[in-house]
């Protein structure tokens, strides 16, 4: 064994790993490194490893006494490259990897400089480098999603780029230091555009936006508004020459409305306010002094009754007449309905509503109706909706409808994501309809099977607080969605369209119908790329019945009728003898 012992010392001595060695070092540096390597002529030469005092330690090749080659460096902090040297510096292709970061690309004079990737912890940058900084043309990826492609200088982008933020909205143009300056885009992941100039990455200066809607703003922006004389055009055909403060009409203006009247005159806040004369489509005009949309002074100064005081005394007599008219329930099935259209400030929901009433009537035989609508053109002639016109409203029903009676109720309207429907009436304050509110409005006919379908965002929310086992209730979304189809101009909501003017127009069957119309909106979503709204549909079988015992007895009433008319006209019928 004595003659192994040599060797096994040799293993030993030469197994350490990255830590230094214990062999004797050849050299002995100024610095206190131990050298272990080639010495030719008193220099570092070849192939060799240098340990320092202070844990550092360097191995590689040598060339005149300097590292130079490919080669390794540890650093006392836990600095680590892997790569080229030149002359004692990183010098070439390398890996440098320090607390917090890592970078594979090239060097120059011991610097990040030429291409390369910088990861860091909040950020991640390919591209090029020059003096350890950004410079060039690279791509920078923040920890948030946000993301920078284009031109840098100094570090920053300065150029030539494009910038999204974490939400995918994108900005495009010249960059300062980082901000966008001058000419510039902006285009947002709901469709918004603005194609002008930018300050600080702010809209500001000449410019023109455009809205996912098709709305257009041009003119002067500052601070990201626009402010002083501008134009705007509407998708609905509306057309606004004039000054604004903070994108709205405020100042002298001339505005063409869709319907062909015309406005020139004073505005604040996009209503008619001050000065002005109004030309409606048929000719007439209105001049006079206006406040917040509504004329109070004639042409000559005199003062004028106030819509909104005139509409109010009207809406007592308004519901009475409308409750008055139901009838009362004739053997054996009758259908009744409650259609609500709950936002006054756009258009869509009495268009919707008024087609819902009348497709129920038409098409389903509903014998009493009731339907209440919020709009600004009809606060004077038709019964508004409100928590206690509702709640007048079923308590009708309730006493003209009977026990073998079917109701039908439809609310469409806005949503909140805590539930809440949109009762709204311009220059009104109302309250808005809870879950737990349109319940106790509708307790009157708890002893009724009735249908129940809402059009709004989060309308699954109504689900809990209204469904049991005489109700058939369809909501228009999921409890934590939107639902789509909100615009003045639209005739129906996303899901009114689907089920009413389409799959109730093709089926008699609710559940199919329901069906067919989550199908039909979920398509559309699909196809113009929003989140689905996914409808919701609580269904008991007992009402499904009910309503197809209604129909059938509607089929055989309408074949009687039929029948009695050809017998009729054959009766009259002269006949030759």
């Amino acid at each position: 064994m004595r003659p192994l012992l040599p060797f096994t010392l040799l293993l030993l001595l030469t197994a350490c790993g990255d830590g230094e060695s214990l062999l004797p070092p050849d050299a002995r540096l100024p610095d206190g490194g131990r050298y272990r390597g080639q010495v030719v002529d008193g220099l570092l030469q070849g192939e060799g490893r240098i340990d320092y005092p202070n844990g550092s330690w360097y191995a590689g090749t040598f060339k005149n006494g300097q590292w130079h080659g490919q080669g390794e460096w540890h650093g006392q902090n836990g600095e680590v490259y892997r790569g080229q040297f030149k002359d004692g510096l990183f010098e070439g292709l390398g890996d440098l990897i320090t607390p917090g970061s890592h970078y594979a690309g090239t060097f120059r004079h011991g610097r990040r400089d030429g291409e390369g990737t910088l990861k860091q912890a909040d950020q991640t940058y390919r591209g090029q480098f020059k003096d350890d900084q950004y410079e060039g043309a690279g791509q920078l990826e923040l920890a948030d999603g946000s993301r920078y492609q284009g031109l840098f200088a100094k570090g920053k982008p300065n150029g030539a780029g494009v910038r999204s933020d974490a939400s995918g909205n994108q900005f495009s143009g010249r960059f300062v230091d980082g901000q966008l300056q001058g000419t510039g885009t902006y285009d947002s992941v709901d469709g918004e555009q603005y194609i002008g100039e930018f300050k600080d990455n702010r809209l500001e200066g000449r410019g023109r936006y455009e809205n996912a809607d098709g709305d257009v703003w041009i003119g002067q922006f500052k601070d990201g508004a626009l402010v002083g004389e501008g134009e705007m055009l509407g998708s609905d055909g509306s057309h606004y020459k004039g000054a604004f403060v903070d994108w709205r009409m405020s100042g002298h203006g001339s505005l063409q409305l869709a319907d062909g009247s015309q406005y020139v005159g004073n505005l604040l806040n996009d209503a008619y306010h001050g000065q002005g004369r109004l030309t409606l489509a048929n000719g007439q005009v209105q001049s006079g002094v206006w406040a917040n949309g509504v004329r109070v002074r004639d042409q000559h100064g005199k003062l004028l009754p106030d819509p909104l005081d005139l509409a109010l005394l009207n809406q007592g007599r308004l519901l009475d007449e409308a409750l008055a008219a139901v009838p009362r329930s004739l053997a054996p099935i009758q259908l009744y309905s409650l259609v609500v259209a709950g936002d006054g400030q756009q258009s869509v929901f009495l268009r919707e509503a008024d087609y819902v009433s009348n497709l129920l009537k038409v098409r389903f035989g509903a014998r009493g109706q009731v339907t209440l609508v919020n709009h600004r053109d009809f606060m004077a002639t038709r019964p508004m909706a409100t928590r206690q016109s509702i709640t007048r409203a079923a308590q009708a029903l309730a006493e003209r409808s009977g026990p073998q009676d079917l109701l039908f109720i439809y609310l469409t309207s806005h949503g909140s994501e805590d539930h809440q429907l949109v009762l709204d009436q311009p220059r009104l304050q109302l309250a808005d309809l809870s879950a737990g509110e349109l319940a106790s409005a509708l307790a009157p006919l708890k002893d009724r099977d009735k249908v129940i379908v809402i059009s709004a965002c989060y309308s699954g929310g109504y689900i809990a607080g209204l469904k049991d086992e005489r109700t058939v209730i369809m909501t228009a979304a999921r409890a934590d969605r939107v639902s789509f189809g909100c615009s003045e101009e639209a005739d129906f909501t996303y899901f009114g369209d689907a089920l009413f003017a389409q799959a109730l127009n093709q089926t008699d069957d609710l559940k199919q119908a329901f069906e067919l119309a989550r199908d039909s909106v979920a398509e559309r979503e699909r196809r113009e790329g929003f989140e689905a709204s996914e409808p919701q549909l609580w269904a008991p079988p007992k009402v499904l019945e009910h309503w197809q015992r209604l129909r059938s007895q509607q089929a055989e009433e309408a074949l009687r009728n039929a029948t009695h008319a050809k017998v009729g006209a054959q009766a009259k019928t002269p006949r030759n003898h």
